[in-house]
């Protein structure tokens, strides 16, 4: 992941992502690159040819607000994308400091520990599962990377029957760890390394530069226990620990999916039932 010049980057990506038609321009003949050209983009913004081509190449990097709000409207950024390119145009410069643990509140603990009908995971930055309750870990069980959801998505060999839409829960992931995303933390930095080399799909993904933070959503898993489950999880921030996010999953009432989830939530009781006391007094410690 290079960092030296993220704000060219990042304008680079998302102008190739957009045809002339797009934002009602001809298209022209012998077109050389994909998507707009810079002096498109100019355009668009209203700002020069030569200060736009100076941004992509990162002779200047510090544009106004006002000038980062003209292009998020050229390049047609979302929400979440236009806070991420303000941020890449007015870095915060931080003391590099040890990488802390990431630990979850004990009182989020003992109340996700409550909802024995609904799976519950808390997330950190890199989406990691950090934390779950019963039914969340029975969810994501038995995958050789269920405490990881990005390596999950781009590594693991059931991935994709694990998530029969698999093609946008890899955006959505991917978009969802660059929304997340610190610069200057080594372990992302390892992570995007590593899958880049391994995955062509995450490296695909990965140069588009979509941000998208995980909100809301329906989502269908093949469960190897309980076949499929069409569920719908709301992710919510934690206001105590920055960076985490709460996601709760739940079916509809009445739907066979909610018969699935109850049938995982009697599996997981009788395999908890099952262990040894001392096991699930370590477990719980």
């Amino acid at each position: 992941m290079d960092r030296d010049n993220l704000l060219g980057q990042f304008l680079r990506a998302r102008r190739a992502l957009i045809s002339p038609e797009d934002v009602d321009l001809p298209p022209g003949t012998r077109r050389r690159v994909a998507g707009l050209r810079r002096e498109e983009v100019a355009m668009l913004a209203g700002v020069s040819a030569d200060y736009y081509v100076r941004l992509e190449q990162g002779r200047e990097r510090h544009p106004s607000a006002q000038v980062v709000d003209a292009l998020a409207r050229a390049l047609g950024l979302a929400d979440d994308a236009v806070a991420h390119l303000h941020q890449l145009a007015s870095p915060v410069v931080r003391r590099r400091r040890a990488p802390r643990q990431e630990r979850v509140s004990p009182n989020l603990l003992r109340m996700m520990a409550g909802w024995s009908h609904t799976p519950a995971v808390v997330m950190g930055r890199r989406l990691t599962i950090l934390a779950h309750n019963a039914l969340g870990g029975a969810l994501f069980a038995g995958h050789t990377y269920s405490g990881d959801l990005v390596r999950l998505v781009f590594l693991d060999p059931d991935a994709r029957e694990f998530y029969p839409d698999w093609d946008r829960v890899a955006a959505n992931t991917v978009a969802g760890l660059r929304a997340g995303a610190d610069v200057d933390d080594p372990a992302l930095v390892e992570v995007v390394g590593e899958l880049s080399l391994k995955s062509e799909s995450f490296r695909r993904l990965w140069a588009r530069h979509d941000v998208r933070q995980k909100t809301h959503e329906t989502k269908r898993f093949h469960h190897r226990l309980v076949g499929e489950l069409t569920l719908h999880y709301e992710s919510l921030t934690v206001n105590s620990a920055p960076g985490q996010q709460l996601v709760v999953y739940q079916a509809e009432p009445g739907s066979p999916s909610e018969q699935a989830l109850a049938l995982l939530g009697s599996l997981t009781a009788e395999a908890e039932a099952e262990r040894p006391a001392a096991t699930r007094r370590s477990a719980a410690e």
